[in-house]
């Protein structure tokens, strides 16, 4: 795989920790095991573009004001959703 930062074909897959703050702005929490490229090459870990923007989704169709402090991706996804879409998207 390819990084998109430093171009090395060493990037490879992982599951590592991701840092959000909630759409409201009034706290942050962790979420875990969240689907990730790591390159050893440039020591960057970074989250795919198309998912960042799936999750953002995710955190305005969803009620936040219960969520943990920390929690897994996999709990995150499985949220049920207030709202099919998001609207507020254009």
């Amino acid at each position: 795989m390819t990084c998109k930062w430093c171009e090395s074909k060493e990037a490879e897959k992982t599951y590592d920790s991701a840092f959000w703050e909630l759409p409201c702005g009034t706290r942050a929490v962790e979420i875990t095991d969240v689907p990730s490229t790591k390159c050893p090459s440039c020591n960057i870990v970074y989250i795919d573009e198309t998912l960042i923007d799936e999750m953002e989704d995710h955190f305005m169709l969803i009620d936040t004001k219960n969520l943990p402090k920390k929690f897994t991706f996999g709990e995150f996804m499985e949220k049920p959703r207030m709202l099919k879409r998001n609207y507020f998207k254009f």
